[in-house]
């Protein structure tokens, strides 16, 4: 295995942990309660739950797996446009220093989506070849 791919992997499952706690407790947490927590509609955020979960198993079962591998770059990219929301709601609530920790786990995964990204440049030559 060689250094990249170890780096990579790393940020993986630090990002699959990370997804899977914040989005399992969007799912966990009853819709009043997250109703009166954030401005944004509770129904929104179940369904971000849903993809941060979703995002967070992209990460790390295909790789494990070994199957359909060209999936963890597209699940890393969808992971990275929530995080830029996340990053443009938290400047647009208030002072911009907390949007840094949104911002970089989009940099992570970026770099993740960037990493494996010939992953997902073989599973498109198998379907188009």
């Amino acid at each position: 295995m060689t250094r990249t791919n170890k780096v990579l992997w790393t940020i993986q499952i630090l990002l699959a942990l990370l997804f899977l706690f914040a989005g399992g407790m969007k799912l966990l947490v009853p819709l009043e309660t997250l109703a009166r927590q954030s401005p944004l509609p509770a129904p929104f955020l179940k369904f971000i739950g849903i993809a941060e979960v979703l995002g967070a198993i992209g990460l790390i079962a295909p790789g494990v797996a070994r199957i359909r591998t060209g999936l963890t770059p597209l699940a890393a990219g969808g992971l990275v446009i929530i995080m830029i929301g996340a990053t443009a709601v938290t400047c647009a609530l208030g002072p911009a220093a907390p949007a840094v920790i949104p911002f970089t786990v989009a940099l992570l995964a970026a770099s993740v989506a960037w990493g494996r990204r010939h992953a997902l440049a073989g599973h498109i030559q198998r379907i188009a070849g």
